[in-house]
């Protein structure tokens, strides 16, 4: 039976985990909020660039470039954006299931991968899946020339015809208790019609939408090869860069919730040994008042 030197000793080990939980849990409630509006400053950019180019694909007869050419799928080239370190409850692992369900939906193609964290670099790797690169230790400060790297080693790899197509799976920012795993096809880019007709509220709204979107004109001044050759890159640029950024939230978010009920258990266990202590600390008063007393009563005879 643990003795009470046995307990304080337990207590005291878990009081010293709670404290360090409840630290990580205040950093990454910092570290979030950075994040979260790094994140949320990057979507209207980032949506407001790929509805111009897809605008701009609808206004263009029969646009010609290296990452528009529409091919059959043999090779897949996917990103995945995972952690970089544990102790984020099961964001990794959502992360890498999703990506599972995604390579089971396309075994029958080549698949390469660019694993983003280390984290699903480690996982990827024990797999036995092939790298086209990786990139670790990058999503703690997200930079945009790292998103830079990626998108042309992507770009290239389409350009040349190493891969057919090119889709990144990360995990949204939605709020601190629901991420939005998400699988995103970067290249080659789809078109407006495309987009809008796998729209969740029907043919009707599709059209509306698409409609509302073509009747903006502009005048392009520059020639067709020109605007296609400046806007295709910076868009995966920026989809990437996006992607890098919710990931990052996601993982913090993921993370300070994680510690918060890691804090919260250590303080349950904390009252149930300080209680079970008491309870075996009472018992040993409790016997030897009674020896002290029998002992009394027995040289009093």
């Amino acid at each position: 039976m643990p003795t009470l030197l046995d307990f304080r000793r337990r207590i005291r080990s878990v009081k010293n985990s709670q404290q360090i939980t409840r630290a990580m849990k205040f950093v990454a409630a910092a570290r979030l909020r950075r994040a979260q509006e790094a994140a949320l400053a990057a979507r209207p950019y980032a949506q407001e660039l790929a509805r111009v180019l897809r605008s701009t694909m609808a206004r263009i007869q029969e646009p010609e470039h290296p990452l528009l050419e529409r091919r059959e799928e043999k090779t897949v080239l996917t990103i995945v954006l995972a952690g970089e370190r544990g102790l984020a409850g099961a964001f990794n692992a959502n992360i890498l299931r999703k990506a599972t369900e995604f390579f089971r939906a396309n075994r029958e193609k080549k698949v390469l991968t660019i694993p983003v964290g280390k984290k699903g670099r480690d996982a990827l790797k024990k797999a036995g899946f092939t790298f086209a690169g990786e990139w670790v230790n990058v999503l703690a400060r997200v930079e945009f020339k790292t998103a830079r790297e990626i998108a042309k080693l992507a770009t290239d790899l389409y350009a040349e015809r190493k891969v057919d197509s090119v889709y990144i799976v990360f995990s949204e920012f939605k709020s601190v208790m629901a991420p939005n795993l998400t699988v995103q096809k970067l290249l080659p880019v789809e078109k407006i019609e495309e987009e809008k007709g796998r729209d969740k509220d029907g043919d009707k709204h599709g059209e509306s939408a698409k409609n509302a979107e073509t009747q903006v004109d502009y005048i392009y001044e520059q020639p067709e090869a020109q605007i296609l050759d400046k806007l295709l890159p910076r868009y995966v640029e920026t989809q990437i860069l996006r992607a890098m950024l919710e990931s990052s939230a996601s993982e913090y978010a993921a993370r300070m919730t994680a510690m918060e009920s890691a804090t919260k258990n250590a303080g349950e266990v904390i009252e149930a040994l300080t209680l079970h202590m008491n309870k075996v600390r009472q018992a040993a008063i409790t016997k030897e008042i009674i020896e002290i007393v029998s002992g009394a009563a027995y040289g009093s005879q």
